[in-house]
């Protein structure tokens, strides 16, 4: 597998949606398949929302107020970035040329293992 890893300025450009060059397409599978997929997922859209907690920071009021602003802004981005990790994954994967069905190898076989069950348990007389 390669090495190649996008620097900070790509980095950056990936998480807000850019398509990084055909020789990382290794780290792309890698950061959004491989182990820890979901928490890299989560940190990386965190980071986009960084600039609009900062700005919370300026509203006038008591620090305390101001501090629930963020985290209340920082469980609604944690939310929607969640709820919408799957659809946003299957894109990434489509816009650097790979399948966007791309499963992490250990899920897949999770996957594979239920279908094998749920067939031998349902299959037509008893075959399976």
């Amino acid at each position: 597998m390669s090495t190649t890893r996008p620097n900070p300025i790509q980095w950056l450009g990936y998480a807000a949606g850019r398509t990084l060059p055909p020789s990382m397409q290794d780290w792309v599978r890698n950061d959004l398949v491989g182990p820890r997929a979901v928490p890299r997922h989560l940190a990386r859209n965190m980071v986009l929302f960084s600039p609009v907690f900062a700005a919370f920071l300026l509203f006038p009021g008591e620090l305390w107020l101001r501090g629930a602003m963020i985290l209340l802004g920082v469980l609604l981005a944690l939310f929607y970035t969640a709820a919408y990790m799957e659809q946003n994954r299957m894109r990434r994967l489509e816009r650097h040329g790979l399948p966007p069905t791309l499963q992490n190898p250990k899920k897949q076989q999770r996957i594979d293992a239920e279908r094998e069950a749920y067939e031998k348990r349902h299959s037509p007389f008893g075959l399976g």
